[in-house]
C-alpha cells in the first residue's frame, strides 16, 4: 500500500517530516552564519573603500568585483576543491600525510559570507555616506572620543539607513543556501530531492521545500523590519 500525503510528511516509519525540519535548520544556520560571517567582510570592505589612501580603495573594489560578479555556484566549487588541496597541502607540509577537507558546512558559509559580504560593503558604504556631517562634526566638537562618536552616532545611523538594503542582502542569502547542495550538505533542498527521489512524489516535497522557505524568508523578514521601525524612532522625534 503506497503511504499518503500525510504519512509522507509526517514524522512516523515511513514519514520525511523530522528530516525536512532537520534540513530547514542546516538552512537557516547556514544562512545566519553566513550573513554575519558576510556582515564582518562587508563592515571591513566599507572601512577599505572609504579610505583616503588609493591602495586600501583599490583593494576593496577589486573585492567586490570579484565577488559580485563571478557566479555563486562558482564561488562554491573553487572553495570545496581549492580548499581541500590547500589544507591538504600545508597538513602534508606539517608531517601529516593523507587527504584533508574542511567540513562542507564551514565551506558553505564561507562561500555564503564572501558574496553576501561584497554585497554588504556596498550598503554600509552608501549608509555612511548618507550621515549627517553636522552630528559628527558636533560630536567631535563636544569632545566625544572616537570609539564614542562610532559607537553613538555613526553605528547607529549607519545600521538604519543599510537595514533596507541588509533585508534584501538578507533574502538572497538565504536562497543561496541551496546551492550547498551541490557539496552535499544536506540542508532543505537536497533533503527534500533525496526524499521526492525515494517516494517518487517530486512535486510534494519540492512543493513543501517552497513554503517553508518562503516561511522563514516571511519571519525573518518581519524580524528585520521590526529592526528598522525601532531604530527609526529616536531619529523621527
Amino acid at each position: 500500500m503506497t503511504p499518503g500525503t500525510f504519512e509522507l510528511l509526517g514524522f512516523g516509519p515511513q514519514g520525511w517530516g523530522f528530516l525536512l525540519l532537520k534540513a530547514a535548520g542546516t538552512t537557516i544556520a547556514a544562512a545566519i552564519c553566513g550573513f554575519f560571517l558576510g556582515s564582518l567582510f562587508g563592515l571591513l570592505g566599507a572601512a577599505l573603500k572609504l579610505s583616503s589612501l588609493l591602495a586600501p580603495r583599490m583593494i576593496g573594489q577589486f573585492y567586490t568585483t570579484i565577488f559580485r560578479g563571478v557566479p555563486e555556484i562558482l564561488i562554491v566549487y573553487l572553495l570545496f576543491f581549492g580548499g581541500s588541496v590547500a589544507v591538504t597541502q600545508v597538513m602534508n607540509l606539517g608531517g601529516f600525510p593523507g587527504f584533508y577537507s574542511l567540513p562542507v558546512f564551514v565551506i558553505g558559509v564561507i562561500a555564503i559570507g564572501l558574496v553576501s559580504g561584497a554585497y554588504q560593503t556596498e550598503a554600509y558604504r552608501a549608509a555612511f555616506l548618507r550621515l549627517n556631517r553636522g552630528q559628527i562634526e558636533a560630536g567631535a566638537a563636544c569632545g566625544m572620543p572616537r570609539h564614542l562618536l562610532l559607537r553613538r552616532i555613526i553605528a547607529p545611523q549607519t545600521l538604519r539607513f543599510a537595514l533596507p538594503a541588509l533585508g534584501n542582502i538578507w533574502q538572497s542569502v538565504l536562497k543561496e543556501t541551496s546551492l550547498l547542495s551541490v557539496i552535499g550538505l544536506t540542508e532543505l533542498l537536497r533533503q527534500a530531492g533525496t526524499a521526492a527521489g525515494s517516494t517518487r512524489q517530486p512535486l510534494l516535497f519540492y512543493g513543501v521545500a517552497a513554503i517553508l522557505f518562503l516561511i522563514i524568508g516571511r519571519m525573518t523578514g518581519a524580524a528585520l523590519g521590526g529592526l528598522e521601525r525601532h531604530l527609526a524612532k529616536p531619529w523621527s522625534r
